[in-house]
């Protein structure tokens, strides 16, 4: 696969399914580009996934700026999104544009993602004339919580669905090049899709997307703090890893780690002269050089 852009990705809609990886680090971009990701998301969920908040709102520009670095390092084909945190771009459509560029310039991200429908098309206009690639979100907009009154699935009636697409086909219109659908009902979520001229990428939203997006974690099993229904675990690696833990910490106790294997030998000559030199009462180095 070559190295995927923006407009390769409005270019797979309606030929086939995009995968999408949330992915906070060196390690995690490695392993997600040899599973062959279309693209990685640094997601603001890195406030609750890796630093523990309870929401994600608390991340801040500078933390976000550090992880979508290590996950650019890792990612030689995936196209890296990187999320614009609570209040970079809400406040001003110049801090908008100048935010989303540090994530470029400095981050080495291919594109940005914001949260919100018509309210945020000043902001996607003038990033995009910026140069800058946008993908939308709509839905269930994490950094909106607080208004939401909590994660709760959107668009269950018909006038919220109806402004949910109206939002979608503004935000196409701005340029976005792709737009994730958060949390609404599979039928809502396909006829978005169909309507769309960009790809629909889905979390919650059934199968009918254009491509889909999890959390590197969740699909591997490794955050244990909460499970939304549309996650699907495809390993327990938290598991196996508390397990080796554990079994790392008893050998520990028990001495039975470090092994001949694990450690370091040195000459029989070397360690008798060693041994000779320390017992004759040799000075040692910190003894060596002093006063006289």
């Amino acid at each position: 696969m070559s190295k995927m852009t923006a407009p390769a990705v409005t270019a797979a809609k309606g030929t086939r399914k995009l995968a999408m990886l949330t992915a906070y680090d060196f390690a995690a971009a490695r392993l997600a580009e040899a599973a062959g990701m279309d693209m990685l998301l640094v997601g603001d969920s890195l406030a609750m996934v890796v630093l523990g908040h309870e929401d994600t709102l608390s991340v801040t520009m500078d933390e976000m700026l550090h992880h979508t670095k290590a996950v650019a390092r890792g990612a030689e084909k995936a196209l890296v999104v990187a999320d614009m945190p609570f209040l970079s771009y809400q406040v001003s459509v110049p801090e908008a544009v100048a935010n989303a560029g540090r994530f470029l310039k400095e981050g080495r991200a291919g594109a940005v993602k914001l949260e919100g429908g018509r309210e945020v098309l000043p902001q996607v206009r003038a990033i995009v004339t910026a140069g800058i690639p946008v993908v939308g979100h709509v839905g269930l907009t994490p950094q909106h919580v607080a208004a939401l009154g909590g994660f709760k699935v959107q668009s269950k009636t018909a006038e919220a669905a109806t402004t949910l697409l109206g939002d979608a086909l503004a935000l196409a219109e701005a340029g976005c090049f792709a737009i994730v659908l958060e949390c609404i009902p599979a039928p809502v979520a396909a006829e978005v899709t169909k309507r769309l001229p960009v790809p629909t990428i889905g979390i919650g939203a059934g199968p009918d997307c254009d491509g889909q997006v999890l959390v590197f974690h969740d699909v591997l099993g490794l955050y244990d703090r909460f499970l939304p229904k549309f996650v699907k675990r495809y390993a327990r690696l938290g598991e196996l890893a508390v397990e080796a833990l554990t079994q790392w910490g008893d050998a520990v106790r028990t001495g039975a780690f470090p092994g001949p294997e694990q450690s370091f030998s040195m000459a029989p000559d070397a360690q008798a002269a060693f041994l000779t030199g320390i017992a004759s009462g040799a000075p040692t180095d910190s003894s060596a050089g002093g006063n006289t």
